[in-house]
């Protein structure tokens, strides 16, 4: 039995070791900013909704200097409509709406994920990059694309990606057999600034180090 119990170990810990890949660097995010807009069916200024949710974590994964992939938690429980400091009733109202099971169920579902499986570069485009990967809201994973502007120089890395839209219905995000979801548009619009180092806020850039 213990010689059993000692061959088990030797193999998962054979298997963590192989899993990893040779000269495999991971960089933490340290600057982010996510926005979301919301919008009704006559879609004017008065009836978009608007609001940001934070990142919990997220880390890009290099082998040597190649980026092999990003990996970045989303904290639901942050969602919130208005400005990031408004008090407004409605705002309020509607900011517990979302994290209702009307729409994300944050109790159930505290978190969202995005892996990011590759970036194609873009010739002769507003954005310079093509990014892919696998977002997966309320249990729901499905693949995306989008574009963005990405920076990658040595292991610093700046993305920063258009707006771009998901189908809220994929992930199960509407409300439950009321008449009220129907006024709301199935497209909702994010946006994103993620970079490895802290970025300035006028010119969108790595801000450089005191020596």
């Amino acid at each position: 039995m213990k010689r059993l119990l000692l061959f088990a170990m030797m193999c998962v810990c054979m298997s963590f070791v192989f899993g990893q890949k040779k000269g495999d660097k991971v960089v933490k995010v340290t600057s982010s900013e996510i926005r979301w807009w919301g919008y009704k069916v006559v879609k004017t200024v008065p009836t978009t909704h608007s609001g940001t949710v934070k990142l919990k974590s997220g880390k890009f994964t290099f082998d040597k200097t190649v980026l092999i992939d990003g990996e970045f938690v989303i904290d639901m429980k942050s969602i919130m409509a208005g400005d990031v400091s408004s008090q407004d009733a409605d705002m309020v109202k509607l900011t517990n709406d979302l994290k209702s099971t009307n729409f994300f169920e944050v109790k159930k579902f505290p978190l969202a994920k995005f892996h990011l499986t590759k970036i194609i570069p873009l010739a002769n485009s507003e954005y310079n990059s093509t990014v892919y990967g696998d977002v997966t809201i309320k249990g729901v994973r499905k693949t995306i694309t989008f574009p963005a502007n990405v920076y990658i120089t040595q292991f610093t890395v700046v993305i920063e990606s258009a707006k771009f839209s998901l189908n809220r219905r994929d992930f199960k995000v509407f409300y439950q057999s009321s008449l009220k979801d129907y006024f709301i548009k199935n497209e909702m619009d994010i946006q994103f600034k993620i970079s490895t180092e802290k970025l300035d806020n006028e010119n969108r850039t790595p801000v450089k180090k005191k020596k």
